[in-house]
């Protein structure tokens, strides 16, 4: 997904978009919150390796994510819906943030085997530590993550 309001004004919406990178995925996203933004890097993600759209979820996950600086709450999400993947074959088709009382988060996923979702593809990996951004800015929040196909 492209959207020219990225990093301008009209965040109030959010959204994602994947940017070329080498041999990888470059997720960028943003939103009127922090929550709202890294939902949608989630989105980001999945719309990566799978189509989702018209895809009913099973099932909805309650994923707690613990409390820790910006870029590394972002890794450690991306890294969540990777791991729910590997391990259990499930894919979000919808997902809600709140922060929690201890400063991480506690989210909602709706998610999907693996095998009710066209791949259209390459499956992450890892999310790669460099380059990782979480921050608010004048139009509310941004982040943006390099992830290893």
């Amino acid at each position: 997904m492209v959207d020219e309001t990225y990093g301008g004004g009209g965040a109030e919406a959010g959204g994602h978009r994947t940017v070329p990178h080498t041999a990888d995925v470059r997720i960028e996203a943003w939103g009127p919150t922090r929550e709202q933004c890294l939902v949608e890097a989630v989105m980001g993600l999945v719309e990566c390796f799978a189509d989702v759209a018209g895809v009913r979820p099973a099932c909805v996950r309650r994923v707690p994510v613990a409390e820790a600086p910006d870029d590394d709450l972002l890794a450690d999400l991306l890294d969540e819906v990777i791991f729910r993947l590997e391990v259990h074959g499930e894919v979000p088709v919808d997902v809600e943030a709140e922060s929690d009382d201890g400063g991480g988060l506690d989210v909602r996923m709706a998610v999907a085997d693996v095998a009710s979702v066209e791949v259209v593809g390459a499956v992450p990996k890892a999310v790669s530590l460099g380059e990782l951004h979480l921050a608010p800015g004048p139009y509310g929040w941004t982040c943006a993550a390099t992830v290893d196909v």
